[in-house]
């Protein structure tokens, strides 16, 4: 069946029909639709356009539908245009000539707009609890090993020392921005767009605010054209997930090379890693390569609704069906990685003694000698080109900083103190650095605790 006609004296033709049909996609939205309609049929008896009587059987009609949707072959054999066209027909098969009614004062662009909004709100919902998860799983594994040092890099270079747990914060400070930034979202698609109509605004006077509290909406639009080419809220989201996943494809970029053989810190679980078809010996971070590529499929999902809404006229064009797949995607994705991401921290297993090696045969220490230096009353330009030179002198003659001694490094340079001989050890030398978001052992300690409060809030 179609909602259109009396206008053409022809059908569409059947290549049109298979371009532009969207069910094969669009059914996912099935449960809102249904959810939608009911609360438009309680809308419908509201201005009188229903009975209660029909209202009462549409509903339960409705409530049938979405029972027969859950059956396996409930699609089989369906042509319909879309989803929409599919429970109007369904619909009719229950109800007959009521059926009919359904639809007074209502556009299909307001209903798509409901739909995905409805839809949407659910997946913002189930992503928000996954991310909390795993943000859960950063700070179980930072209390695991809550005393390891690792080298901290920059430009992939071993740096200064901090805490394993420093470093695992750092990531749950990305994902606590993330998880804001899904909740803004959230409340941006919280917004009913029902009684817009087409583009004019519905003839018939709804209560919008009712079927808002109905559907549980925070809010209901303020313009009906807006309205009709609107998917903001839906850009909002996938920037969202793009940034959600850019940080899930960091932490799997860390991760993959700190289980490699060269680094040798973590163990990955078995049952996120896999083997070569050729090779016995190899245990591959395939989970993590995994959402390290989805990446580019979220990234392209807001690009190409950012490329389909580019120069659209107002209000509804029909390039807008285009926004769902990548919508639907991207959610996919998102999720998908959130709970492959939660198992691959619940399961890893930091080797501390080795990042802890690291950190000692190597110099992270040279900015702690040098802040020391200038801590006594040497410049500090001075203090950088003192450390500086006792690296390189270290470098030439195969020294570590444990092989260096007060007296061996008051030799080598006068301004050293014995305070300076104490910060050769990366776990002294992070003792100096107790300021708010730093890796002093007392601050990262007290950050876990906010931590775990903050989620807790989050998460309430």
């Amino acid at each position: 069946m179609k909602l259109w006609g009396g206008r053409f004296e022809e059908g569409p033709s059947e290549v049109f029909e298979r371009f532009s049909g969207s069910l094969h996609f669009d059914r996912r939205l099935i449960f809102a639709d249904i959810q939608g309609s009911q609360a438009f049929a309680r809308a419908l008896e509201s201005v009188g356009i229903l009975t209660a009587a029909e209202r009462e059987q549409l509903v339960a009609a409705f409530d049938q539908l979405a029972a027969d949707a859950e059956r396996p072959g409930f699609y089989e054999g369906a042509t319909d245009e879309d989803v929409h066209t599919l429970v109007i027909r369904k619909l009719g098969e229950k109800v007959g000539a009521l059926s009919g009614k359904i639809h007074t004062g209502r556009s299909r662009n307001e209903q798509v707009s409901l739909d995905v909004r409805l839809w949407l709100r659910g997946e913002i919902d189930r992503a928000l609890e996954l991310l909390a998860g795993l943000m859960r799983a950063l700070l179980e594994c930072a209390l695991h090993d809550p005393e390891a040092v690792v080298p901290g890099y920059t430009h992939l270079r071993r740096a200064q020392p901090v805490l394993w747990a420093h470093y695992l914060l750092a990531y749950f400070e990305m994902f606590a921005r993330d998880f804001e930034r899904l909740q803004q979202a959230r409340v941006r698609v919280n917004v009913l767009p029902l009684g817009s109509g087409a583009l004019a605004g519905s003839g018939f006077p709804f209560d919008r605010e009712a079927i808002a509290r109905d559907l549980g909406f925070a809010a209901i639009t303020n313009n009906s054209m807006d309205v009709s080419g609107d998917r903001d809220f839906a850009l909002d989201f996938l920037y969202a997930a793009s940034t959600a996943m850019l940080h899930l494809s960091r932490l799997s970029e860390d991760w993959i090379l700190y289980s490699s053989e060269e680094f040798g810190w973590l163990e990955l679980g078995d049952g996120v890693t896999s083997g070569s078809s050729l090779m016995p010996q190899k245990k591959n971070p395939d989970s993590l390569e995994l959402i390290r590529g989805k990446f580019g499929r979220v990234f392209g999902d807001l690009n190409s609704l950012f490329v389909i809404m580019k120069g659209l006229p107002m209000t509804y064009n029909r390039d807008m069906q285009e926004d769902k797949e990548p919508l639907f995607d991207a959610a996919d994705q998102l999720c998908g990685s959130l709970a492959m991401a939660r198992e691959v921290v619940a399961t890893a297993k930091l080797r501390p003694e080795r990042p802890a090696q690291a950190a000692e045969e190597s110099w992270v220490v040279a900015t702690d000698l040098a802040e020391a230096l200038a801590r006594s009353g040497t410049a500090f330009h001075e203090a950088h080109q003192i450390a500086g030179r006792l690296v390189l002198e270290s470098v030439r003659t195969g020294k570590k900083p444990s092989d260096w001694d007060a007296a061996s490094l008051k030799a080598f340079a006068p301004e050293f103190t014995p305070e300076c001989a104490a910060v050769l050890n990366p776990s002294e030398g992070m003792k100096t650095r107790e300021i708010t978001g730093g890796t002093g052992p007392a601050h990262v300690k007290a950050a876990l605790d906010a931590a775990a409060a903050r989620l807790k809030q989050l998460h309430a």
